[in-house]
């Protein structure tokens, strides 16, 4: 299995937002390590193409989502400069099956590294936490992977933004944070930040853990989205978003072609 050549095909669709055939298909030995190997190499190609690494996003951050797919496990992608929108609009015109999901996002003051990290460390080295919307968008027709797949696949990042206002870490118990999400005025998805790992910071810790294997960490000044709070959904052309986090305010994310 040619890993490289793998990723350089991943990268490819990436970029060009075109569906392609899950790799486990032709490549029924790929294994998770292989998966994250692709995933590094994809995004290097990125990173040499201008992008900048930024970050890292956490999914399958309920236990709902990981029984669906057999793992006890969260798996971690990558955030890069292009993905992050400066303007609450969405041109989808170069995604596939866009969805999105509430998110908090973490910032960090410090580096986090090491297999025994703790809630306290994390504390220590959270600068501040933004209420935030992360879009996925899995390359794979119709959003349909193994666990595996979807690694290789940088874990379905595809675009976030940020609330304007940031808050301190101490500011509530972002366990306990109901949010709600509406689609043209609908109400679609609601939940709390207890969805994450039961609470949200324990994603931040998984993070460093996982990333500790291949001898990486988060650096300082480095965007964390946590985790999902409710299930995503789907958006199309002419959709308009808002996400109301309790006392922290409302997201809203106008999608266009």
């Amino acid at each position: 299995m040619d890993l490289l050549q793998i990723a350089k095909h991943v990268a490819d669709h990436q970029k060009n937002g075109q569906e392609m055939d899950k790799i486990t298909l032709s490549h029924p030995d790929m294994n998770v390590e292989h998966a994250y190997e692709i995933q590094k190499l994809s995004m290097d190609q990125a990173i040499n193409n201008g992008d900048r690494l930024i970050g890292w996003k956490m999914g399958l951050t309920s236990k709902a989502k990981q029984l669906s797919v057999g793992v006890e496990e969260a798996i971690y992608g990558r955030l890069t400069s292009s993905m992050e929108l400066t303007e609450p609009t969405l041109h989808i015109g170069n995604l596939i099956h866009p969805r999105v999901e509430p998110e908090f996002a973490f910032i960090l003051n410090k580096e986090l590294k090491g297999d025994q990290i703790t809630v306290r460390d994390v504390w220590m080295a959270t600068e501040c936490i933004f209420p935030a919307i992360e879009v996925i968008d899995s390359r794979y027709r119709n959003f349909s992977f193994t666990l595996e797949d979807v690694v290789a696949d940088n874990a379905s990042s595809s675009k976030f933004i940020l609330g304007n206002q940031a808050f301190s870490p101490y500011f509530t118990s972002w366990d306990k944070v109901g949010v709600s999400m509406a689609r043209n005025g609908e109400t679609v998805q609601s939940g709390v930040g207890a969805a994450v790992l039961d609470h949200p910071v324990k994603s931040i810790v998984e993070l460093v853990k996982m990333l500790d294997r291949e001898g990486l960490s988060v650096k300082p000044g480095m965007v964390v989205l946590a985790g999902g709070i409710t299930e995503a959904i789907n958006v199309y052309n002419g959709d308009v978003v808002e996400v109301h986090y309790d006392q922290l305010g409302t997201l809203k994310l106008n999608v266009e072609l």
